[in-house]
């Protein structure tokens, strides 16, 4: 996922006050690095917030869950153990693009890496969930996102044409509404 525009971009694009903006950097972020991103929760809809990214739920253990929840298919989050208690924890995964993979040969050894965003290059939100999780060991807390995904439209189907999915894409009309806890359909993605 990327995010190159400035901090006073972002605030603009979602008319938001910006947390910690001083430890807002414009980036590509790695997934398996568990980067802080900046969202918006349905919690504090006028902040923009920086949670990592790999939700970890509130009844973990220990922080290992994240490297299985960076990534939630939205037509199974009633049912995996992982999101069912942050279901109505809706967020906005801020980003102006995303990476696919795709396969060039049968097993995946030889891809293809390409770059998606809108023409325009601007801002868009994706569809998340939202959890925070306290360790007492430490005395941390942990605030964590997961990014939801679903099934693949014709275009995505063949840039990602191993698992045929994608990061549920709102348009700017429809996130209050996922914030209020409707659920996304195919008019609402892009």
């Amino acid at each position: 996922m990327q995010l190159s525009k400035t901090a006073q971009e972002v605030k603009n694009r979602y008319n938001a006050k910006f947390e910690e903006e001083a430890n807002y950097k414009p980036s590509f972020y790695n997934a398996f690095q568990f980067p802080k991103t900046p969202i918006i929760t349905n919690k504090n809809r006028n902040s923009i917030e920086l949670y990592n990214w790999g939700l970890i739920p509130k009844w973990a253990k220990d922080i290992s869950i994240r490297e299985y929840t960076l990534n939630a298919r939205i037509e199974t989050i009633n049912q995996k153990p992982a999101f069912k208690s942050s279901i109505n924890n809706r967020c906005l995964i801020i980003t102006d693009g995303f990476y696919e993979w795709q396969w060039l040969d049968n097993k995946g050894k030889n891809k293809q890496k390409y770059k998606i965003q809108f023409p325009d290059k601007s801002i868009f939100s994706i569809a998340g969930l939202w959890s925070e999780w306290y360790n007492e060991k430490n005395n941390t807390l942990y605030k964590t996102y997961t990014l939801l995904t679903t099934e693949a439209n014709e275009l995505m189907s063949e840039i990602h044409n191993s698992k045929k999915r994608m990061p549920v894409i709102l348009l700017p009309r429809f996130e209050e509404d996922w914030l209020d806890g409707a659920p996304p359909n195919n008019n609402e993605i892009e």
